[in-house]
């Protein structure tokens, strides 16, 4: 098989590569960036997980970071398949195309339902909670006029607009992002709907862990999903300070389409909205504005970001000795507490690449950096 054919066509990890990839996304100071440089450097999960108590120690942690454990690992695969769940990695057939592109993307998802809705062009359907009746009718017939020209409809499960959008898409395709993990959906009064959505061969996605209830700082990655999976993100009714506004602004920044509906400059679940429109977000009053602007991007994206890769048969692509205590200084004086991007950090000091990857790595698993859009980085300061 061509590497194009390969790329086309996913990888397909193992049960026990696909272990290793739980245990490490699962451990501490480990997020998608950091797993994807792990894997990169050292070649595999299971490498990158031995080397994570010298990295944290060579970083300056105090201790070394919680490592999740092989039955750890196990138990969470088995809570899964009794839920009729699976976990799906970044560069398999079933991952969504399009989340596969952004910056920072899940390496490992769980996923309930069927796949074909998953890794069909989506369109995000988000907006207010508290939801007017013509805002409710308008997203609905949005989303039914969308998902019937071939799109899948991604939402949050929220109530409101949300629900809304997933109802009206039942027999086209949705996909809701959830918060907390599969098995914990919010809120409860969505239930029902939930289950028409896999009774009718939609899907659910997460990145967090089975058994974790959804707190108010896990909303915002839940947005981040909804945004990553999809061409364009439509917002419906959003205040000044609302959720669906991050949405749509995680979407500016994946390079989606940010889709808005104009409401009356009267009814405060309108402000953001209308906001979005003299920022530069596509006006919205029928489907054909949304259709026109997406039909261009529809066609098969091959500028797809490098994955992480395992190479299983082989040694490390690194080792750690490259890098010194002169090194190290050097680096961490270059560094504070405002957000920079790795290209200057390596101008600046003059340090090869790798080293300067494996010392933001040491950072990183030792709790001392920040990461930022766009790839920026900051040093966590000592109070």
């Amino acid at each position: 098989m061509s590497r194009d054919e390969e790329t086309k066509r996913g990888i397909v990890l193992s049960e026990k590569q696909k272990l290793s990839w739980l245990r490490l996304i699962r451990s501490d100071n480990i997020g998608p960036v950091t797993f994807r440089d792990l894997i990169n450097h050292f070649g595999s999960a299971e490498a990158a997980l031995e080397a994570l108590p010298d990295l944290s120690r060579r970083g300056g942690a105090a201790r070394s970071p919680r490592i999740t454990t092989l039955d750890q690992a196990e138990r969470e695969m088995e809570i899964a398949a009794r839920f009729g769940a699976r976990f799906v990695g970044i560069g398999e057939p079933d991952y969504p195309p399009a989340l596969r592109e952004i910056d920072g993307a899940p390496p490992l998802i769980a996923m309930k339902g069927n796949s074909a809705t998953v890794i069909r062009p989506s369109l995000g359907v988000v907006g207010s909670r508290n939801a007017s009746i013509n805002g409710t009718k308008f997203a609905a017939m949005l989303s039914r006029q969308c998902g019937q020209a071939g799109y899948t409809i991604a939402s949050g499960l929220a109530r409101g607009i949300d629900a809304a959008a997933h109802a009206a898409s039942l027999s086209t395709g949705t996909v809701a992002m959830l918060a907390g993990g599969l098995d914990k959906p919010y809120p409860s009064e969505n239930f029902r709907l939930l289950d028409d959505i896999y009774a009718n061969g939609g899907a659910t996605i997460s990145e967090m862990p089975f058994g974790w209830e959804p707190r108010a700082r896990d909303f915002p990655r839940r947005n981040r999903l909804i945004a990553g999976v999809s061409l364009g993100v439509l917002i419906v009714e959003a205040a000044e300070r609302s959720g669906s506004l991050i949405t749509a602004r995680l979407a500016g920044e994946f390079g989606r389409i940010v889709f808005s509906v104009p409401g009356s400059p009267l009814d405060s679940r309108c402000h953001g909205t209308n906001r979005l429109i003299k920022d530069g977000a596509t006006l919205v009053t029928e489907a054909a504005d949304i259709l026109d602007s997406l039909s261009p991007m529809i066609e098969p994206r091959l500028n797809l970001q490098q994955v992480a890769r395992e190479d299983s048969s082989g040694p490390p692509t690194h080792s750690m000795s490259g890098a010194g205590d002169n090194e190290r200084a050097i680096l961490a004086q270059a560094l504070g507490p405002s957000p920079v991007e790795t290209d200057d950090i390596i101008r600046h000091t003059g340090l090869p690449a790798a080293t300067v990857y494996l010392l933001l790595l040491e950072l990183d698993i030792a709790g001392k950096l920040n990461r930022h859009s766009g790839g920026r980085i900051s040093m966590i300061m000592a109070e």
